[in-house]
């Protein structure tokens, strides 16, 4: 009898799914755990300092994760994102050092070399039909090379001494140096989560974004311009690459060589561990943003136990391919 009821149950419905649960709340659990071992182990974990470290922390992920979670969205991948950050950190900076220019054209120029960048991407995936991964694979490698010419190899600041034995006049703006500072860069974080969680859910854009991503055939049969979506996918994932980028040039206020390439994988697992957040099944803002909560807070709990920063990448990637597997067991 009471097997037959809990057949019944599961027929309608109305038993308990554990892997559902899981694959629902996993990644919250999962946090929530953290931060109790992290806090049991360092009692300046919970401290609101610290907190605020971690969010921090996060926004140049978070960022040039809602980016790779627009490209998701159309069933792409944009791996370029660290690069066409490094080439936005890079062209930011020098236009403050090197031609003195004001903030809003320093900035403007940062957004048109990643949009030139999405352009090439959307243009060679769509038109010419390389498979996504392996154009912006491509194109992470052209980037990081015109990154590094035009850099000359060397890292970009204040006084530096140029080529011809002179120093840089430029100075960078005190407008632009507070947007990686807090409050600032916490505050842009949030409005870009928030903005991609609006236009992806609540847009008929983003809806359209959604099914192509879930059929692609189904969508072009049913009239909507799959081409042109995926456009706008790759050029808004290369916008908000360049906003990383340009954030992290004001928070160090130098551009190093390559310095968005370290944010591509915690951003891509943001996104990844995102699909699973609430049971969304799908890329979204929101998720990613949980997602990038959890990286934050695993880094930050490992430095402050003095784990040796070759072991930590052991421990980081271990909890990030569980949780990607609950992602992915789901999924499939």
């Amino acid at each position: 009898m009471s097997t037959s009821n809990t057949d019944t149950a599961k027929k309608h419905g109305t038993g308990f799914d554990f892997f559902d649960f899981m694959y629902k709340y996993g990644t919250l659990i999962l946090i929530v755990l953290l931060v109790i071992f992290f806090a049991v182990m360092n009692q300046n974990f919970l401290q609101t300092s610290n907190l605020i470290n971690i969010l921090r922390s996060i926004s140049i992920v978070t960022i040039i994760g809602v980016g790779i979670t627009l490209s998701l969205s159309v069933d792409g991948f944009d791996l370029s994102v660290g690069s066409v950050a490094s080439l936005a950190n890079a062209v930011v900076i020098s236009m403050f050092v090197w031609y003195q220019q004001p903030t809003f054209i320093a900035i403007g120029a940062g957004l048109m070399a990643a949009l030139a960048v999405g352009a090439l991407n959307a243009f060679m995936i769509v038109k010419v039909r390389i498979p996504d991964l392996l154009m912006t694979l491509a194109t992470m490698f052209i980037i990081q090379g015109v990154a590094l010419t035009y850099t000359r190899g060397a890292t970009i600041s204040e006084n530096m001494i140029m080529s011809d034995g002179t120093y840089a006049e430029g100075q960078i703006s005190p407008f632009f140096e507070k947007l990686g500072q807090i409050p600032w860069i916490i505050i842009i974080m949030f409005v870009a989560v928030i903005v991609v969680h609006i236009f992806l859910t609540y847009t008929k854009h983003g809806r359209y974004m959604y099914v192509i991503g879930g059929n692609k055939e189904a969508a072009r049969l049913s009239g909507i311009p799959v081409n042109k979506y995926k456009v706008l996918a790759y050029l808004l994932s290369a916008i908000f690459a360049a906003i990383g980028g340009m954030v992290l040039a004001s928070r160090v206020m130098t551009a190093e060589i390559n310095a968005g390439g370290p944010y591509l994988m915690d951003a891509v697992a943001a996104a990844f561990i995102g699909f699973a957040v609430l049971g969304a099944g799908k890329p979204n803002a929101i998720g990613t943003f949980v997602g990038a909560v959890l990286i934050g807070i695993l880094a930050n709990g490992l430095v402050m136990m003095s784990v040796p920063y070759y072991a930590m990448d052991i421990v980081k990637g271990t909890v990030l391919a569980l949780a990607l597997a609950l992602t992915y067991y789901k999924l499939k």
